[in-house]
């Protein structure tokens, strides 16, 4: 069937939408691919649907190739699996909770595990039925405090998740790079660039875990990668421990009054004036910087935390709470700060911090009270120096040596990664990145099996917990990274095979001649290739130029005033190439040209 401008359920817009940031947001929703409905929540229009499918199709193609089976489970699900897995509460506000007329708990899924495992559980009982693989392509619900980017971080989204089943560590171990390959096979075809990064688990679960992230200005995550091969998420990035010093002939600890040093460079400057340093000036990195945050635990509970760090070093909220996780971080607010009033903010310093504070108790059962949790980065090590908070207003103390002078509670990855910093592996100075995630996979393991008691007879009949792996691509996500490569400052250029259309067909013109030889043209194409014929008769050629390279088909054919010479134009939108052709020569070459371009795909 032929589809004409004048009939198609779509309108443009002129202008970018006020509440668009990023470019794939700004095209899709003056293109007229979807429309906003409520912050991070959409429509799809044809157009845009027709995308999404054809996106859909390719991660569907690989998945069955790779041995998986399409299920589809609902997106409202009951409450039960999720607190037997102790992500109805893990999951805090992110989670969409709802409940029925008799009061029962739901929520909107925003991922499947459970229900897959309870499928499994419910159907398999043998060794003999695994390894199995499962996936589905089904909208996700997730309650993002700051929704951005349209279709990059959305309330609402297209989700592919995948879970492989398998008796062994050693079958899981297949099974996750089966769906590894599937994976790089789908960006291939997709023609999106990822860059396969070592990642955290968060609130997933399970040991190994990989982001596949396209490299992206606009990108949310940030990733490192080394000469030598290195790739990981920045969150996952663990510091390169320093060796420890020597204690002994340390110079002892001194309280010195530094008056409005409340930063770190007013800090560095004071300490260079009053106490100078006989092999160097006194730097950020000497100082040991103390942020205070607070943990938001499951249920609401707050806890205020203390993580110290070379004073040339910033906190990297996202680091952080990866190492928190399944807990919610903040920034300490007054009223977290009131109910510790050891803590003199701008100059706490670790003498009334976690085990070195005096007020410190452990009851019967190992929990600790008495003074705040106190985690340090990893290259504070044992005999190291510092100057450090003195815990009133206006002084610091010089010289306070980790392991002599002060203890933590444990190491904590918090501190941002910089341009130059040792790759974990040893392959060399790391170079940062930005990325859009567009799948993640994980070796989840025995942990939603042996809570949902998810477990099959090996062949000596004993009973075995299941071991799982998730794999999940972000659909919709993908499509805004696709749009977001292939764009221009006049619109869209979709690639040929993922394009709502192959070729749009413009009449350009007001004679009858032109809009019955446009039509005809169309005919002879359709069939053979999708198309988008622009039959508007009271719209002028500029408009349909411009609607063109908006819209972004790959191809576009020209019927205008080249008629009376018996010419049409033929133009490639991404390169921009233009090229006349002979009316009868047209359709043959039209076919030619695009039918080599799809083999070559």
């Amino acid at each position: 069937m032929l589809n004409k401008m004048s009939s198609y359920f779509v309108r443009t817009l002129r202008d970018d939408p006020a509440d668009a940031e990023v470019m794939s947001h700004k095209l899709l929703l003056r293109a007229g691919y979807i429309r906003r409905v409520a912050p991070g929540v959409y429509t799809w229009l044809p157009l845009g649907l027709r995308v999404l499918r054809k996106v859909e199709q390719v991660v569907r193609e690989e998945m069955d190739a790779s041995g998986a089976q399409e299920v589809l489970f609902p997106a409202l699900l009951p409450r039960e699996p999720y607190e037997a897995t102790d992500r109805w509460t893990e999951y805090g506000p992110n989670l969409f909770r709802l409940q029925d007329r008799r009061q029962n708990d739901y929520l909107l899924a925003p991922t499947h595990e459970e229900m897959f495992t309870l499928l499994v559980k419910d159907l398999y009982s043998s060794y003999k039925d695994l390894p199995l693989t499962l996936y589905q392509i089904q909208t996700k619900y997730r309650d993002e405090a700051r929704p951005r980017a349209g279709l990059i971080r959305g309330r609402e989204f297209v989700m592919k998740d995948a879970y492989t089943f398998d008796l062994t560590d050693e079958g899981l171990d297949a099974s996750y790079n089966n769906q590894r390959a599937a994976y790089q096979r789908i960006f291939a075809r997709l023609g999106l660039e990822v860059a396969i990064c070592k990642a955290t688990s968060g609130a997933m679960g399970g040991s190994r875990s990989e982001e596949f992230l396209h490299p992206c200005a606009i990108g949310e995550d940030t990733f490192v990668r080394s000469p030598g091969g290195y790739t990981a998420n920045a969150e996952a990035v663990t510091t390169v421990v320093p060796d420890a010093l020597p204690i002994a002939g340390q110079p002892e600890p001194v309280k010195r009054p530094t008056p409005g040093a409340k930063t770190i460079a007013d800090l560095v400057e004071m300490a260079n004036q009053i106490a100078p340093r006989e092999d160097r000036p006194w730097e950020a990195a000497d100082t040991l910087k103390n942020v205070l945050v607070t943990l938001i635990h499951a249920g609401g509970e707050r806890e205020v935390i203390c993580v110290g760090l070379p004073g040339d070093r910033e906190i990297d909220m996202k680091r952080l709470e990866a190492s928190v996780a399944p807990a919610e971080v903040e920034m300490a607010t007054p009223e977290d700060l009131a109910k510790h009033p050891e803590l003199v903010l701008g100059y706490v310093g670790p003498q009334v911090l976690g085990p070195n504070s005096a007020n410190r108790t452990t009851d019967k059962d190992g929990n600790l009270s008495g003074s705040v949790r106190y985690f340090l980065d990893p290259r504070v090590v044992d005999g190291t120096q510092w100057i450090t908070g003195g815990n009133e207003v206006d002084a610091h103390i010089f010289h306070v040596v980790k392991g002599r002078d002060f203890e933590a509670d444990g190491t904590m990855e918090a501190a941002e990664i910089r341009v130059g910093d040792p790759a974990p592996d040893g392959s060399g100075p790391l170079e940062l990145a930005r990325g859009i995630e567009v799948g993640h996979i994980f070796q989840l393991g025995r942990k939603y099996a042996k809570a949902l008691g998810l477990t099959v007879l090996d062949e000596n009949g004993k009973s075995q917990v299941v071991t799982m792996g998730s794999y999940g691509i972000g659909v919709s996500r993908v499509m805004a990274a696709l749009a977001e490569q292939n764009c221009d400052e006049k619109g869209l250029a979709w690639p040929l095979g993922l394009a709502p259309f192959d070729i749009h067909v413009l009449a350009t013109g007001k004679g009858q001649e032109i809009f019955d030889t446009a039509q005809s043209l169309s005919d002879l194409l359709t069939g053979e290739l999708d198309v988008l014929l622009d039959d508007r008769p009271k719209v002028s050629a500029g408009v349909k130029f411009a609607d063109s390279e908006l819209l972004g088909m790959p191809y576009v054919l020209v019927v205008g005033r080249g008629l009376r010479d018996g010419e049409v134009e033929f133009r490639v939108r991404k390169t921009g190439e233009q090229r006349v052709l002979r009316i009868e020569d047209a359709v043959d070459v039209i076919l030619s040209e695009i039918k080599a371009a799809k083999a070559a795909k």
